[in-house]
This record gives C-alpha cells, sequence and structure tokens, in this order.
C-alpha cells in the first residue's frame, strides 16, 4: 500500500513530465499508442532452418520474445507500470499469451493462458525453453493452471462482480493477494497473442485498463509484397507483420523508440542472442524474481523433458 506492491518498485527519481502524464491520462485506454512493423520473414526463416539442423527446434514467437528479453536487459525502462497515477519498476520479466488446448477434437476449441517468466540474462535457447515448458504443462486438455482455477471460480455473475470490484480496489492501492497477481495473464510485462496460428493478419490489440501490462504484441500471418532488390529488379519479399501497443506513460518517446530499433537489430542478429548479454541493467538496484511455485513447477517440467 502507499507505493508498496509485490509485482513492483515506486519510482521517485523520474523526469517531471513522465510523472505528469498518469495525472493527464489516468487509464491505459487514454495512452494507447499503436504502431505496425515489418519482420524480415526469410532471414528468420533462414535461421530456423540452421538450428534445427542443430539440434534446436525454434518458433517465430520465440524469437520475437528472446529479442524482447534482451532488450529488456539493456533497457529497463520499458519494463514499467502506471497504477493508481503513479510509475513503478516491474520485479519480474513476464510474458503472458494465450494458447489451444490439445482437445482430440477438432471442432472443440478451448483456450488456456500462460505467463512466462524470463530472466534477463537468458539466450534464445533459454527463451524457447521456457516457452516449450509452459506451453506442455498448459495445453493438455485437462490442463488448468492458477487463471484458470481462478477464472472457473468466477462463472456465477453475483460472485464475479464482487471479486473482479475486489481486485480492481485491492490491485490500486498494491494490496492484491500475491496469488492472484502471479495467477493474472493481465500483470505481465508484455501480452503476445500470435494471429498467426489462426490465419488471420497482425492487429493493434487494445491494452487492459485491469492489471499492468503496458505493452501488446501481434504476429500476424505472412505478407507477400513486390520490391526493388538491390540491383534495381523486382523481387518477391515475405513479411512478417507485428502489430505494437504501448502504454506511452511508462517512459520517454525516445525510449519506446529505442525499444524498436533494438528489437529490430537483434533480429537481424540472431546470433547476438545465442550468448548472455555481457551486462544486464536494472533500475535503482531492482532486480527481477521468479515465484517459488514456479521455479518448483520448471524444475518438475525439466525432469520430465530429461527423462522423456
Amino acid at each position: 500500500m502507499f507505493g508498496r506492491r509485490a509485482d513492483g518498485r515506486v519510482l521517485k527519481n523520474i523526469d517531471p513530465i513522465i510523472a505528469l502524464t498518469p495525472y493527464l491520462m489516468p487509464m491505459r485506454c487514454d495512452a494507447q499508442v499503436m504502431s505496425n512493423y515489418k519482420l524480415d520473414y526469410e532471414k528468420m526463416a533462414r535461421y530456423i532452418v540452421e538450428q534445427g539442423n542443430k539440434g534446436h527446434k525454434l518458433t517465430f514467437m520465440e524469437i520475437i520474445i528472446a529479442a524482447y528479453v534482451r532488450t529488456v536487459s539493456q533497457l529497463p525502462e520499458i519494463n514499467r507500470f502506471v497504477v493508481n497515477k503513479r510509475l513503478y519498476a516491474r520485479t519480474q520479466l513476464t510474458v503472458s499469451f494465450a494458447l489451444l488446448k490439445d482437445t482430440g477434437d477438432p471442432n472443440k476449441i478451448e483456450e488456456n493462458t500462460v505467463k512466462c517468466y524470463f530472466d534477463p540474462h537468458d539466450t534464445i535457447y533459454d527463451v524457447a525453453e521456457r516457452i516449450n515448458a509452459a506451453i506442455a504443462q498448459n495445453r493438455k486438455e485437462e490442463a488448468d493452471n492458477s487463471t484458470m482455477k481462478v477464472a472457473k471460480l468466477l462463472l456465477n455473475p453475483i460472485l464475479a462482480n464482487i471479486v473482479v470490484a475486489f481486485a480492481r480496489l485491492t490491485d490500486r492501492y498494491g494490496i492484491l493477494p500475491k496469488y492472484i497477481l502471479d495467477a493474472s495473464p493481465f500483470h505481465t510485462s508484455m501480452f503476445f497473442t500470435q494471429m498467426a496460428s489462426i490465419g488471420m493478419p497482425a492487429v493493434n490489440h487494445h491494452i487492459y485498463n485491469f492489471g499492468t501490462t503496458s505493452l501488446f504484441v501481434s504476429m500476424g500471418s505472412i505478407q507477400r509484397e513486390t520490391v526493388i532488390g538491390p540491383d534495381g529488379k523486382a523481387v518477391r519479399k515475405r513479411w512478417l507483420p507485428v502489430g505494437f501497443t504501448a502504454d506511452e506513460r511508462i517512459c520517454a518517446g525516445a525510449e519506446w523508440a529505442k525499444l524498436v530499433d533494438r528489437v529490430m537489430y537483434y533480429i537481424g542478429h540472431l546470433e547476438e542472442l545465442e550468448t548472455p548479454p555481457e551486462a544486464v541493467l536494472f533500475e535503482e538496484g531492482n532486480e527481477y524474481s521468479v515465484p517459488k511455485y514456479i521455479l518448483r513447477q520448471q524444475e518438475k517440467q525439466q525432469k520430465k523433458s530429461i527423462a522423456g
């Protein structure tokens, strides 16, 4: 309460304009900035094939998330959030995403939501391993993580209204129970949606007012277009479109520009993600943590993977 939260530390030494912005735009829907970018599909696809030949199975989603995790390790300012008009440095580095459960019936569609925890020292292989472990654990039809357990408790409309109102109030003052914070996919550094998996284009998804998400990234289906090559001739080019929606209140526009620039750089130099960063930067002595029960789950999943 009063600036103390389990998932963040209030920032004090910040630019006065940045500190004033949440008072001018109290909700995330006031402060959404949307933009679209095209990633080099050809380069990423070749890298995936090369890594596959070396025994490393990677996906486009894992590459984008790995580039984001590495960027956060160098630009900690983008891992902030605003609650109750105060700016916080997040104490966790997480990415949430939805996935389809394996029901065995193509006509039966069920979703599960996953929040994956990362270390800023992670390589692209670490990121892929963490994501694969989370997917394997939550894709089974009978799988119910903490998010789904909370959601199922709220099927009663009366109970849902009461619990959600309670959650909004306690979250505003920093006393929302830690179990709910850990279970909520809306309390995350970035929310990622893979529209390509359902044959849809990239979208500019809104940022939820509930929770602390400051960045929403959407990956769409491949785009094909004709461009002029270096030799002046027309060539066919394939792009992977992504949509960014960011909360402009958490840092200066120049920092968001650095985010895009660095992600694009890492996408173009994927070999740099194969080794840990030389140094990791944090804000005001802040470091990232992972809930103990999440660590236990990861250890169990790793043992299963080794045994399998």
